[in-house]
């Protein structure tokens, strides 16, 4: 049994959902069953283990206390590639306050209650008892890690872990978020569809370059793809080419990669801004 597989057994055997990580803290990609959420994928999952594929290919979706099928053999072929253990912290009752550098650390030791708290390669995760809707860059280096989201399990940590409390929840109504991808309109198409300064190969490529950089990311997802919509947006978003199935596409590539559908959202609504569409 591998050193992962036997740590995500034993998270399991407390009542945390745990999935495989790859190289890179990111989840498995979809397998060919479930490419490009050809199954229905990550938006209809609301609950950890609530992906019924036999691998381990939706990320926090994926995430089970179930030991038959922690250990079955589709997962076990997961483990032995696996590069880490991650969990989903909501499907525990938990709450992770992500604190990416020294600078947010200093600002949840002087505002946030003590609880315990876990090393991270760069920061510390504070976790509490409780769940509630996750969300990135609360504030500089802070990310909420609860419900629909997954965090690195690193060792248990240190400290008594105390309720969540109002300021943590508090963090996510300072930036509210629409409540699905579609309510972010793509610029409307003009002149049929293709671009006015380019071909319409040349949309159809840079498509295919977009959600193969998506792909190929190894790690940072959130950033890379943030700056795939920035590219993408910046050399179609003001010439109208751009249509709904395009974005489609761009929200599918970065699903598959762990993301959520709000995430994809966020990311799309701040190059949107960022570009003043």
């Amino acid at each position: 049994m591998s050193e992962h597989l036997h740590t995500a057994l034993s998270l399991a055997s407390i009542g945390v959902p745990p999935l495989p990580l790859r190289s890179g803290k990111v989840p498995f990609g979809n397998c060919r069953t479930c490419s490009a959420n050809a199954c229905g994928g990550r938006p209809n999952m609301k609950a950890p283990g609530s992906c019924t594929c036999p691998n381990p290919c939706h990320g926090w979706a994926a995430a089970t206390t179930d030991p038959r099928i922690i250990n079955s053999s589709s997962w076990r072929r997961a483990w032995q590639e696996a590069a880490g253990v991650a969990y989903h912290p909501g499907g525990a009752g938990l709450t992770v306050v992500d604190l990416d550098n020294p600078a947010a650390i200093a600002w949840a030791r002087d505002a946030l209650p003590a609880t315990r708290t876990v090393p991270t390669t760069r920061g510390e995760h504070w976790l509490y008892q409780g769940a509630m809707q996750s969300a990135n860059g609360v504030r500089p280096g802070v990310d909420i890690k609860s419900t629909m989201a997954y965090a690195r399990w690193l060792n248990p940590g240190t400290g008594t872990m105390t309720a969540l409390p109002d300021v943590v929840r508090a963090l996510t109504t300072k930036h509210p978020a629409p409540a699905r991808p579609a309510a972010v309109t793509a610029p409307a198409p003009t002149r049929g569809g293709q671009c006015p300064h380019r071909t319409a190969t040349y949309l159809d490529r840079g498509m295919a370059m977009a959600e193969q950089r998506i792909a190929d990311a190894r790690e940072a997802v959130h950033a890379t793809v943030y700056r795939t919509f920035l590219a993408v947006l910046s050399a179609h978003g003001r010439c109208g080419c751009l249509t709904p199935a395009h974005t489609a596409r761009l929200f599918a590539a970065a699903q598959a990669k762990g993301e959520s559908a709000r995430h994809c959202t966020d990311a799309w609504t701040n190059a949107l801004t960022r570009l003043g569409l």
